[in-house]
C-alpha cells in the first residue's frame, strides 16, 4: 500500500485520519503479510499444464521494490509442454537499463541451482540451469533440461526488482 507522500500546505490543520493514513497506514504496509498471487507458467512451444500440481507465487512490494517468491510442484498428470519456460511477474519490472538476477533451485532427484532472469520491462521471468552437471553454461528450463521433469519434482525461485510503477 505504500503510496506517494502528502503534500503538506502551511496553516493546514492535521486531523488524525491524515495521520493515520500518512504514517500508520504506510509502516503497516512495510511490515505486512506477503501478498498472495497466482504466476502464468508458459513455454516459448507449447505451454505446460498443471494439472494437479502446484504453482504458488507471493510477493512483498515496498515502493517500487518487490521481492517475490514462485514454487512449482509438478503433479502426476502435469504435462510439461515444450520450449523454454517463463513465469509471470507480480508487476511489469522497470526499463532500467538492468536485467535483474535472483535465485532458482530444481529438486529433480538432486538440487540443480541456477537463476530467474527478469529483463528491464518484462512481465515474466525466465529461470536457468547448467545444461548439464559438468559444465557452467546456462540454458533456460524446459520439460527436458536440464533433467526431464517428472512428478513430485519442485521449482523454487526468489528474486527482488524494481517496478514500472
Amino acid at each position: 500500500m505504500t503510496t506517494t507522500p502528502r503534500t503538506w500546505n502551511a496553516g493546514e490543520t492535521v486531523t488524525d485520519t491524515m495521520l493515520n493514513t500518512e504514517i500508520r497506514d504506510q509502516f503497516n504496509s512495510i511490515f505486512a503479510a506477503w501478498t498472495s498471487y497466482t504466476p502464468t507458467w508458459t513455454a516459448s512451444t507449447t505451454n505446460p499444464a498443471l494439472g494437479n500440481g502446484t504453482l504458488i507465487g507471493r510477493y512483498l512490494k515496498v515502493g517500487r521494490t518487490v521481492t517475490c517468491h514462485i514454487n512449482l510442484i509438478t503433479g502426476s498428470t502435469t504435462t510439461y509442454g515444450s520450449g523454454i519456460y517463463s513465469f509471470s511477474l507480480p508487476f511489469t519490472s522497470a526499463n532500467a537499463g538492468c536485467t535483474y538476477i535472483g535465485h532458482a533451485h530444481l529438486l529433480a532427484g538432486t538440487r540443480w541451482l541456477g537463476q530467474i532472469v527478469i529483463s528491464p520491462n518484462a512481465t515474466v521471468g525466465g529461470p536457468y540451469f547448467p545444461t548439464n552437471p559438468t559444465t557452467v553454461n546456462a540454458g533456460g528450463l524446459s520439460g527436458t533440461a536440464p533433467v526431464a521433469l517428472a512428478a513430485g519434482h519442485q521449482l523454487r525461485m526468489t528474486f527482488t526488482y524494481e517496478t514500472a510503477t
